[in-house]
């Protein structure tokens, strides 16, 4: 017994240490990421119905482009990771090259999609003329941002892949420190800035334009071209990456190393972009039953996805730390590295639980005054206490994997657990029920099947991650 705790203290309990060292910078990153979007839809609220409208519609069809660009970029941390381990330093700068060509590529072709196919789009969804429109000028104005915010994602995967996730974190406050000020002042104008700070502004400031949604757009854009700067400014010139010198010279687009990018990060992209339009179509079907049911879901929802952000940053520290050891050619240990930290996931998932039953009354509270969006929104939230084991155990055994750069494999399981299992038995619990046995769930049934989903790529992934681990470790012992 006492050798087990030894192990443990020696072993497990620096790793450990470490990956939560890793971890908490990348939440406080997403937290700001996500903050920006908070700040947009409470400012274009407060100006009128149709911003708040124009650029809820449009962050439905930037959001996923700019996720699917953040999950490909993603595969340069295990890469950067296990070249780190391997102590071969002189391959990171090229490789960050490459994802830096891979971004803006993607960046631009973003761009060219906002600006070519949102109307067209907007027809076919019957969205009303005004918002359509007001929501076309929003998203021209963003997917100028698009080339800076993936600029930025490959800079931080760099970094992240290097054990340092700090800048990230403070990048990501600085972009946020912009966008709020450029927010109040394009969206409402002088007549915003002569109401907050009195009628002694210069008369050029006063007579400033309110551009509402359009506004809007713009200090996104700007936030994101702030953001890339600020990063590659902070890449250039610290001496925190063991010698590295990024921006010596750049190297040309190589298709060899472009190719390693892609086929480790498009699945990475591919299996983020299935699980937003998962929720995205759930969110349809439910808006059926009625308002008091989309508002208690969107309630849940929002509080959940903010408790989900320590065990997706979990997930992000666990590649680097797979990545690292498996670079080492460490193979039984980078399994024991993977193993402890789908074990801290547990843990993280078992505590926001925890948190979750314990502050859900005076939290759904502060969303709604509204009586039956507070009941149902409750009892949703019985449900999502569960759903925050499966979830924290997805996301973690899929960031061991990815630390294997094995990503195929999770984006297969991720479309098939995801859209047949969740989706699929979501919808059929909530409209059909169970014969006999009982009727039509409604919004339950949409969740238990999400559980479902959730726990069936959970199994899945820890069967994959138990096998390539096991590979691994028996090719490099065997004679």
């Amino acid at each position: 017994m006492g050798r087990v705790i030894d192990k443990y203290s020696t072993v497990y309990w620096l790793e450990t240490r470490q990956l939560i060292r890793l971890a908490l910078p990348i939440c406080g990153a997403q937290l700001a990421q996500a903050g920006m979007s908070v700040v947009d839809v409470m400012m274009t609220g407060r100006h009128n119905a149709t911003s708040l409208a124009a650029v809820s519609v449009g962050s439905s069809l930037w959001m996923p482009l700019m996720l699917f660009m953040t999950g490909t970029l993603m595969g340069l941390t295990p890469i950067v990771a296990h070249l780190l381990g391997a102590q071969r330093l002189n391959a990171i700068r090229p490789a960050v090259h490459q994802a830096l060509w891979v971004a803006v590529a993607l960046g631009v072709l973003a761009a060219l999609l906002l600006w070519v196919t949102v109307l067209p789009i907007f027809e076919l969804m019957e969205v009303p003329t005004q918002v359509a429109h007001a929501s076309a000028a929003y998203l021209a104005a963003v997917a100028f941002g698009m080339p800076g915010i993936a600029v930025f994602q490959a800079l931080r995967a760099f970094s992240d892949g290097m054990n340092h996730t700090r800048p990230a974190l403070w990048i990501s406050l600085v972009g946020l420190g912009f966008n709020i000020p450029a927010n109040y002042l394009l969206i409402y104008g002088g007549d915003g800035l002569t109401s907050l700070l009195g009628s002694w502004l210069p008369n050029g400031l006063q007579q400033l334009p309110a551009l509402g949604a359009l506004g809007c757009g713009i200090a996104t854009a700007l936030s994101m071209w702030i953001m890339a700067i600020a990063m590659a400014i902070y890449t250039h010139r610290t001496r925190r990456y063991q010698g590295i010198v990024l921006w010596q010279s750049l190297a040309l687009p190589k298709w060899s190393g472009i190719r390693e990018l892609l086929v480790i990060g498009v699945p990475i992209g591919v299996a983020i972009f299935v699980e937003v339009t998962l929720f995205t179509l759930i969110a349809l079907f439910i808006a059926s039953f009625g308002e008091v049911t989309v508002g208690a879901h969107q309630v849940a929802l929002s509080y959940t996805t903010i408790l989900f952000m320590l065990p997706l940053s979990l997930s992000m520290a666990l590649t680097v730390r797979v990545g690292n050891t498996l670079g080492q050619q460490r193979m039984r240990h980078a399994r024991g590295v993977a193993w402890n930290g789908i074990g801290i996931s547990v843990m993280v998932a078992a505590l926001n639980s925890l948190l979750l039953w314990v502050t859900a009354a005076p939290v759904i509270a502060l969303y709604t005054s509204n009586q039956a969006i507070q009941s149902l929104a409750l009892s949703i939230i019985a449900l999502a206490a569960i759903f925050q084991l499966s979830d924290s155990l997805q996301v973690n055994l899929a960031g061991a994997l990815r630390g294997y750069k094995d990503t195929r494999i999770v984006m297969l399981i991720t479309v098939l657990s995801y859209w047949l299992v969740g989706l699929g038995g979501g919808h059929w619990l909530g409209s059909r029920g169970l014969g006999n046995v009982a009727g039509p769930l409604g919004v339950h049934g949409y969740w238990i099947g999400l559980i479902a989903g959730l726990s069936t790529a959970a199994l899945l992934l820890a069967w994959r991650l138990h096998t390539i681990s096991r590979r691994l470790i028996s090719n490099q012992e065997s004679p």
